[in-house]
């Protein structure tokens, strides 16, 4: 039986406790799209390396063996070499050989450690061998040819980089405010026009900077619209990051490539001038670092029930901390954490700021909230030394805080980022152009399967969820699917359970995003579940994920 507390709770948009409600309609009736290919998408971002045939080195006889009658072939023996990235960590060399018809023996070091990898061949050929290195970064890759009859061997070598990207965690740091002229001019965006936003090479930021975290803010609005974050220098996508109604402020993380030029862009496509904010708190290079392992949603704080903290609202302009290394499936030595950080129930207007403990407190904020509202956002925050998280509540007033661990970074995980362009993936409203061509409003208490990629190595998926249209109040839940396409198609999937994690929360008419770190699951296939009781249409674009390194035993 539900109860009547539940069912007000979801009414008004209240967080979830436990999964309780009219079950979803039957998953036998449900058809996915086909999982795509992560490579295909990702192409545009591989880089391809090659060392021509006239670097090769060639050793032959020595003159003592020469003088003893030795023979000395095969003059024209050489390797060109070339290698395209096939993936966060993996590449294809191509060896094209040019050689007499002899037999020849190739030996293949990758520049890991790893075991030197022997191939036979036979006069000019190409070989294609491919590898997988357990950890992001550059290697040198050697290639030697040895001619045994004709008493020749040559070798070339050639320096390559994977593809995948690491993450830095950054205290968190102002890079752009128009209300103060900070880094850009003191003055409103325009409407249709986009302020760029220099990261590479800003403070202890490397000038190869692939991808970087944000947290935009929109204010100062006179009417509704959006804000779409891209790498600079490229053509602007048609996905959108943060929306905005007149008189918000409106807050939401991204996770956006760089452009060549180490900038992003922030595209305001209101209908009039709004200002922007930008605060950074990491960012992603081609080099070791820390990759990303995602967990199911954990709570980790919750004022209203002590969870974490002392219960009761925190009072305005204190803060508290939390532990987040160590408990709750998240290891020790963490150097980061991605959060859903929620406020609900606040006495007046106000931010949080989530920062790594025993540190100053940041100008950068992290949740924006008006009087009685329920918002969450992502938050991704170094951890401090001490394994744990601070949380100030900027506002003059109190107000409840709840937080939820949705993955962490740290040395030894092996998640590495593939950055996008930011494509649309998911449009109820109207499919066409999106990458699921999936249709139709999801119905209230029911949930939407939506295959992503269907290579086995990805482990997440880096998405900006958008829900618009609503019918009532409610929150949008993220999960995993348990069941596989192939199920979905023969109609023996089972009803995955109902989460217990909230990723955004709305009210009646109101439009609302939030980024998420979703979880791949074992199928690639993530749910989203309306936990309001009217429908809702969904909006979801993509612009990364993260892939984990599929080693030969």
């Amino acid at each position: 039986m539900i109860s009547s507390a539940a069912i007000v709770a979801a009414a008004i948009g209240l967080l979830p406790g436990t999964a309780q409600a009219a079950d979803p309609a039957a998953p036998d009736v449900r058809r996915v799209a086909k999982p795509s290919d992560p490579k295909q998408a990702a192409a545009s971002r591989f880089q391809t390396f090659t060392s021509g045939a006239d670097k090769s080195v060639r050793r032959e006889a020595s003159a003592a063996a020469r003088a003893a009658g030795a023979a000395v072939g095969n003059p024209g023996l050489k390797v060109a070499l070339g290698a395209t990235n096939t993936g966060a960590h993996s590449l294809q060399l191509d060896a094209d050989i040019t050689s007499a018809d002899a037999p020849l023996e190739v030996s293949v070091s990758w520049g890991d450690g790893s075991e030197v990898e022997l191939l036979a061949a036979s006069g000019s050929t190409m070989l294609m061998p491919t590898h997988t290195y357990a950890e992001v970064g550059e290697y040198k890759i050697k290639v030697g040819v040895n001619d045994v009859a004709n008493k020749v061997y040559v070798e070339n070598e050639l320096t390559v980089v994977t593809s995948g990207s690491e993450f830095t965690p950054y205290e968190p740091t102002r890079l752009l405010d128009t209300r103060e002229g900070f880094r850009a001019p003191k003055a409103k965006v325009a409407p249709y026009t986009a302020a760029r936003v220099k990261v590479g090479g800003y403070g202890t930021i490397p000038a190869d900077v692939q991808a970087v975290v944000l947290n935009v803010t929109v204010t100062n609005t006179t009417s509704a619209g959006h804000i779409t974050a891209y790498d600079a220098g490229n053509r602007r996508p048609n996905s959108s990051n943060v929306n905005f109604e007149a008189g918000e402020t409106v807050p939401n993380l991204v996770v956006v490539p760089v452009g060549e030029d180490g900038s992003v862009e922030l595209y305001n496509g209101g209908w009039e001038s709004v200002d922007l904010i930008a605060d950074i708190t990491g960012y992603f290079t081609q080099r070791a670092a820390s990759g990303y392992t995602p967990v199911a949603p954990v709570r980790f704080v919750d004022t209203r029930e002590g969870l974490g903290t002392a219960k009761g609202q925190v009072a305005g302009q204190t803060s508290f901390g939390t532990r987040i290394s160590g408990l709750r499936g998240v290891p020790q030595g963490v150097k980061a954490v991605a959060l859903n950080v929620t406020v609900t129930g606040p006495k007046e207007a106000g931010h949080l700021i989530v920062h790594p403990s025993g540190g100053r407190i940041p100008l950068a904020s992290s949740v924006n909230f008006t009087a009685g509202q329920t918002v969450a956002n992502a938050v991704i925050v170094p951890v401090g030394p001490d394994g744990s998280i601070s949380i100030r509540n900027n506002a003059w007033a109190g107000t409840d805080v709840v937080v939820d661990v949705v993955g962490y970074y740290s040395p030894e995980s092996k998640g590495a980022f593939m950055a996008l362009s930011p494509m649309r993936w998911l449009d109820t409203r109207d499919p066409e152009g999106t990458i699921s061509e999936i249709s139709g409003a999801i119905a209230g208490r029911d949930y939407l399967p939506v295959p992503f990629f269907s290579d086995d190595a990805e482990t997440a998926y880096v998405l900006n969820t958008t829900v618009t249209n609503t019918g009532g109040a409610g929150f949008l839940s993220v999960a995993p699917d348990p069941n596989s396409a192939e199920q979905y198609e023969k109609g023996t999937a089972v009803t995955p359970a109902r989460p217990g994690a909230s990723t955004l929360n709305w009210t009646k008419g109101k439009t609302v995003p939030n980024l998420v770190q979703a979880s791949a699951g074992l199928h690639g296939i993530v749910d989203f579940w309306n936990q309001g009781w009217e429908k809702a249409d969904l909006v979801v674009d993509i612009s990364g994920y993260y892939e984990e390194p599929v080693l030969k035993p």
